[in-house]
C-alpha cells in the first residue's frame, strides 16, 4: 500500500538512498536533462538515463542559499574531545540509510543498544 503523496524511499547497498517521485517539468528542462545525459554518456562511454542525469545534476549543485553555513571562526576551531564520553561506534552506510528510513517512516522496530 503506497500513499501517492509520500515519495518511496529505498536504501541501496552502496549506502545511497533512492527516492521515487514524479516531477512535472517544462520541455526546456527535459531537453536540458537530455543534453546532460548525452554529455555523461560520452564521458562514461555507456548509456545514461534521464533519471541518472537528474541525480548527477542534483549532486553537483552548490548548496542552497538558505542552507546554514558554518561560521568561519567555528570551522577553524579544533574539535575538543571529552574523556568522559565514549565515542559512538561507527555505523555502516547501510545502517545509516536504514535508520534514516525508519525515522522518516516512524518505525522504531529495530533499535540498537
Amino acid at each position: 500500500m503506497t500513499d501517492p503523496g509520500i515519495p518511496q524511499l529505498q536504501a541501496l547497498p552502496d549506502g545511497d538512498a533512492e527516492v521515487s517521485l514524479v516531477v512535472r517539468l517544462q520541455w526546456e528542462d527535459v531537453a536540458a536533462l537530455g543534453q546532460d545525459a548525452a554529455r555523461l554518456a560520452a564521458r562514461f562511454k555507456r548509456p545514461v538515463t534521464l533519471d541518472e542525469a537528474a541525480g548527477h545534476r542534483l549532486r553537483i549543485r552548490p548548496p542552497a542559499a538558505h542552507a546554514k553555513a558554518m561560521p568561519q571562526e567555528r570551522a577553524q576551531q579544533p574539535a575538543v574531545a571529552s574523556t568522559t564520553v565514549s565515542p559512538l561506534p561507527a555505523r555502516s552506510p547501510q545502517e545509516q540509510a536504514r535508520q534514516a528510513i525508519e525515522k522518516i517512516n516512524g518505525n522504531n522496530s529495530h533499535e540498537t543498544a
